[in-house]
C-alpha cells in the first residue's frame, strides 16, 4: 500500500470504471469519478446499452474482491445451458458444462448502480456527473472536464484510468502520441432488442434457467430471463436484412418463416411496433496497445479492447481488467512505473485473444449448434473431461468457468484438436465417443490413468474408432448391462491398437 495516498481520475462511471474505483479506495487510494451522463440512480430510463448481461466466473471474482459477489448474486437468472429452438418448434438443451457450472443474467443498470452505490460507501471516492472529458496532459497528470453548466474544470493527479467505453475519450487522447496502434472493426451484423412479458399466470413464458438461441445460419435472435419474469430477445442480422424489413407485412412474414414460434411469445401487435419503430444497432471491435502512458495513465475494458458480445466475456473480462491491474499493484508495491507497463505486457494478448473468440463464437452460436459434428465434439470434450478434469478441459469451460488466460485458452483448445484429429478423423469422430466412453471404465479400473497413456499412441484410438465403427453404436454400448464383457472387447481393441 502507498506510504501516502495516491490521487486518481477515473473517467468513466460504468460497471469497470465503478469496479476500478473500489479497488483503488480499498488500496487507501483518493478516487474521483468523472462521468459523462448524469447519475443513472436518477434517471427513469437509460437508453443506448444492451439490458441484459451474462455474468461468469472472472466477473464473479472481481465482485468477490470486493466483498461485493454475494450481494450481486441476489439478484441474478442462473442459466444453466444454451436452449436451442429448432425451426420446427422443439427446443433441445446444450448444457455449459458439469451440473455446478451456469452462468447468469444479470440486469445492466441494476449492477451498475450496485457498483456505484458501492464505490460511494469509501470516504475517499467522489463522483462527478454530467462532466465530459477535454482534454489530458499526460506528462503532467492533468485532465480538463466540461461540466452541465458549460464550465471547464481541470484536475491533476498521480495518474488517470479511461474506463469511458469504446469510444474512449481517453484513448482519443492516447492516439496523438506516438507508438499508438490502433484498430477498429465493424461487423456487418446489427442487433434489435425485442421484449417477451411473462405469459398470463405471470409467469415466465419459456424455460427460465436458459439462455435461448433460435440458430439460423446467417442470423440468430436469443432470449435471456429478467427478475420480473420477462425475457429480453436480441435479434443478430446483417444490416441489409434489418433494412429489408421495412413494412410490417414483411416483419410478420420474416418471423413467421424463421422463428415462428416466437411470435407467440413476443405477441404480434408488440412485435411489429417494436420492430417498425427500432433502428439495429452496430457491433464493433476494438483493439489497440499499449495500454498505458508511462506512469500516468492506464485504459480498462472496451477503452481498451471493445469486443462483440458473442461470448459473453466483454463484462467480465472487463471486470477481471480490474483484478489484474490490483494484482499487479499488489506485486510492485504501488509502484505505478513498473506496473502500468506490466499491465499492458499481460493484458493485451488476453484481451486480443478473447476479441477473436467473441468473434468466431457468432458463427458458433447461429449456425455450428444446428451441426451434428458440433455435437458430437462437444460430447467427447465432456467425456474426456470427466476422465482427465485436470488436463483435457473444454474451451467454453476454460473461458467461462475459470481464470485461465484467454490467451492461454485458445493454445490448450488447438493442443486439443491436434490430438483429436490425430487420433479420431473427422469422419469417425462419432466412434470416438464411444472409445471416450469405453476408456472412462478402463480408467476406472486403473488401464488408463492420463492423458499422456491415452494420447501416446494414434493407432491407440484410430484402433478403437476401427472396433467400435465394425461394432454396436454408441447408444447400444452405452445402454449393455454387461460391463465387464464391453470393457474385455474394449481391451482387446487397445491391445490390438498399440
Amino acid at each position: 500500500m502507498p506510504e501516502t495516498k495516491k490521487h486518481v481520475a477515473i473517467c468513466g462511471g460504468g460497471l469497470v470504471g465503478a469496479m476500478m474505483a473500489c479497488y483503488l479506495a480499498k488500496r487507501g487510494y483518493k478516487v474521483d469519478i468523472y462521468e459523462m451522463r448524469p447519475d443513472i440512480r436518477l434517471m427513469d430510463v437509460v437508453r443506448g446499452r444492451s439490458i441484459n448481461l451474462a455474468l461468469s466466473c472472472r466477473g464473479r471474482e472481481a465482485l468477490k474482491g470486493v466483498g461485493l459477489e454475494a450481494e450481486i448474486v441476489k439478484n441474478v437468472i442462473p442459466m444453466r445451458a444454451r436452449m436451442i429452438h429448432d425451426l420446427n418448434g422443439k427446443r433441445r438443451p446444450i448444457p455449459y458444462g458439469t451440473k455446478d457450472q451456469y452462468i447468469m443474467s444479470i440486469d445492466r443498470r441494476n449492477l451498475n448502480e450496485l457498483l456505484l452505490s458501492a464505490a460511494e460507501e469509501y470516504p475517499d471516492v467522489r463522483m462527478f456527473f454530467s462532466h465530459k472529458l477535454i482534454s489530458c496532459d499526460f506528462h503532467k497528470g492533468e485532465a480538463e472536464f466540461r461540466n452541465e453548466k458549460g464550465d471547464n474544470i481541470r484536475t491533476q493527479v498521480d495518474f488517470i484510468i479511461g474506463t469511458d467505453g469504446a469510444f474512449s475519450a481517453v484513448r482519443q487522447q492516447m492516439m496523438k502520441l506516438k507508438l499508438f496502434d490502433y484498430q477498429q472493426v465493424y461487423i456487418p451484423h446489427g442487433y434489435m432488442e425485442l421484449n417477451i412479458p411473462p405469459n398470463n399466470n405471470n409467469e415466465f413464458a419459456m424455460e427460465a434457467n436458459y439462455l435461448h438461441i433460435w440458430p439460423r445460419n446467417e442470423f440468430m435472435m436469443i432470449a435471456l430471463p429478467n427478475l420480473d419474469r420477462s425475457f429480453t430477445a436480441t435479434l443478430f442480422m446483417p444490416f441489409d436484412m434489418f433494412e429489408s424489413l421495412d413494412t410490417e407485412e414483411k416483419v410478420m412474414d420474416f418471423f413467421k418463416e424463421k422463428f415462428p414460434d416466437s411470435i407467440e411469445l413476443i405477441g404480434a401487435e408488440e412485435l411489429t411496433k417494436t420492430y417498425m419503430s427500432s433502428k439495429a444497432l452496430p457491433m464493433v471491435s476494438i483493439k489497440c496497445k499499449p495500454y498505458h502512458v508511462g506512469n500516468k495513465c492506464v485504459i480498462l475494458g472496451d477503452a481498451a479492447h471493445a469486443i462483440v458480445p458473442f461470448y459473453g466475456q466483454g463484462m467480465n473480462c472487463g471486470l477481471e481488467d480490474c483484478i489484474v491491474l490490483n494484482e499487479l499493484l499488489d506485486s510492485y508495491n504501488d509502484d505505478l512505473t513498473q506496473a502500468l507497463p506490466e499491465y499492458t505486457r499481460m493484458r493485451h494478448p488476453d484481451a486480443t485473444a478473447i476479441s477473436d473468440l467473441a468473434m468466431y463464437n457468432y458463427i458458433e452460436m447461429r449456425s455450428h449448434v444446428n451441426s451434428t459434428m458440433f455435437l458430437l465434439r462437444k460430447q467427447l470434450d465432456n467425456i474426456l473431461h470427466k476422465l482427465f478434469p485436470q488436463t483435457w478441459v473444454p474451451l467454453y469451460t476454460m473461458v467461462s468457468f475459470t481464470r485461465t488466460r484467454y490467451h492461454e485458452c485458445i493454445s490448450h483448445r488447438q493442443w486439443q484438436d491436434k490430438i483429436v484429429n490425430r487420433g479420431i478423423t473427422i469422419t469417425t469422430i462419432g466412434a470416438g465417443l464411444g472409445v471416450a466412453f469405453g476408456l472412462y471404465w478402463l480408467h476406472k479400473s486403473g488401464a488408463v490413468n492420463s492423458i499422456g497413456n491415452l494420447m501416446k499412441s494414434a493407432r491407440l484410438i484410430e484402433g478403437l474408432a476401427d472396433w467400435l465403427k465394425a461394432g454396436k453404436s454408441l447408444e447400444a454400448i452405452e445402454a449393455t448391462k454387461d460391463r465387464k464383457k464391453w470393457r474385455t472387447m474394449i481391451a482387446n481393441a487397445v491391445k490390438q491398437g498399440t
